[in-house]
């Protein structure tokens, strides 16, 4: 058997790839990415570094080639990301690879949260393949936060935009981890997993960094308006404001507060408490 994971490179690819090596043998393992030189480290470990770009349809193909299972992270370019994927999806087609698994959003179908729709149709443009598949719809990676945590360790408030709303956060490397054993395992296709953490609240979140970080902090409620204002002033680009506060509204309207055991269970034990990934994130 012979897996890829596509975007190996980035944030969630490259832990997917060390939990990977922690079940199976280098030689099982192959990457796609765009530029090979970035993957020279992984090539000399013993996986198999293949040259993909989503907007090169021929080299997807190549890249696919010989490949039973695949991971298909969700790519970061929001304007083209389902035709970019549909491509993908092709390729595999044409490559005759024999399971996709592929990292889509919280409730993608039913969810109003502003980046869902992409990823919703890249689920069916993947189920209409005959493909068999695993669709890992990620709560909120705790990572996403990372600006938040670096003002507030500079003295800054918590700001908070989403009220008493609750999100699923985890860290990264547990959803990473969730996606190496459904690559390795069996009795994953044509499955559904809303892969989540305890919901909480943002002030609930900020408590859990205080104590891990052994320090105090204020938390700032604002409304829209003052968040998209505060963003702007940073000089952000105001479609990145936009994009942002948008983000904001929806989570604010619960749209990442979803209740699953669907991420332990394919850990098979507990996600990492928050305290801790705190602690590891920001050591």
């Amino acid at each position: 058997m012979k897996i890829l994971v596509t975007g190996a490179t980035g944030n969630l690819g490259s832990l997917v790839v060390q939990e990977l090596l922690k079940i199976v043998p280098a030689e099982s393992i192959a990457v796609s990415v765009r530029d090979p030189r970035k993957a020279e480290h992984l090539s000399a470990q013993g996986i198999d570094v293949r040259q993909g770009d989503f907007n090169d349809y021929n080299s997807l193909v190549s890249a696919f080639t010989g490949i039973d299972r695949l991971l298909i992270i969700s790519t970061d370019d929001l304007q083209n990301r389902v035709n970019q994927q549909a491509a993908a999806v092709k390729a595999a087609k044409e490559a005759n690879v024999s399971f996709i698994a592929y990292t889509s959003a919280p409730n993608a179908p039913n969810s109003k949260l502003v980046l869902a729709k992409s990823h919703s149709e890249t689920e069916e443009v993947i189920k209409a393949s005959g493909i068999p598949y695993s669709f890992l719809r990620n709560n909120w990676y705790l990572e996403n936060e990372m600006a938040t945590f670096q003002s507030v360790l500079q003295g800054g408030p918590w700001v908070i935009a989403t009220g008493e709303a609750k999100t699923g956060w985890a860290s990264r490397r547990d959803f990473a981890e969730a996606a190496a054993r459904v690559l390795t395992g069996e009795g994953h296709e044509n499955t559904v997993y809303e892969l989540s953490g305890t919901p909480l609240t943002q002030e609930e979140l900020a408590n859990i960094f205080a104590e891990a970080m052994n320090r105090d902090v204020q938390v700032q409620y604002v409304d829209l308006e003052t968040y998209s204002k505060m963003l702007s002033s940073t000089g952000m680009p105001e479609a990145v404001v936009g994009l942002l506060a948008s983000l904001q509204k929806d989570i604010g309207d619960g749209e990442l507060n979803i209740e699953s055991d669907d991420l332990e269970k394919l850990l098979g034990h507990p996600t990492t408490p928050l305290k801790t990934a705190f602690q590891e994130l920001l050591s």
